[in-house]
């Protein structure tokens, strides 16, 4: 892909929460946008960080001991191995950065609920 992204156009042009779209590729890594609402499911990613920027909104990365409160502007990588459970209790929206064919859900340790589904990012 040789054309910019705009990333305002790009989380405009779907509804889907929890739905990841890939919006780049550097080298063998998806670039992702993503809305979320509510919680995701405590999972890990058991050969690879996870890098989460907040673009809009509020967001808690729990983590077995602590919780991880994110801004707009705020970046954080959840290391590879270690059990996360994103949320963001008014809504938010996130670009993500994962080894291209991860899976939203990694490794979960819980049962998915309805609103999630395990996906490697959706075209956009």
């Amino acid at each position: 892909m040789n054309d910019k992204v705009n990333l305002n156009e790009a989380l405009a042009s779907f509804d889907e929460q929890w739905s990841p779209r890939n919006i780049a590729t550097v080298n063998d890594y998806d670039v992702r946008v993503v809305h979320i609402r509510g919680e995701f499911v405590w999972h890990s990613h058991e050969d690879t960080d996870e890098l989460f920027q907040v673009i809009a909104g509020n967001v808690q990365i729990h983590l077995r001991d602590r919780t991880i409160d994110l801004f707009p502007g705020d970046l954080y990588v959840v290391p590879k191995g270690v059990e996360h459970k994103p949320a963001s209790v008014d809504g938010a929206d996130m670009l993500l950065l994962e080894p291209t064919g991860t899976t939203n859900t990694g490794s979960p340790t819980e049962d998915l609920p309805d609103h999630i589904s395990t996906t490697a990012g959706i075209a956009l």
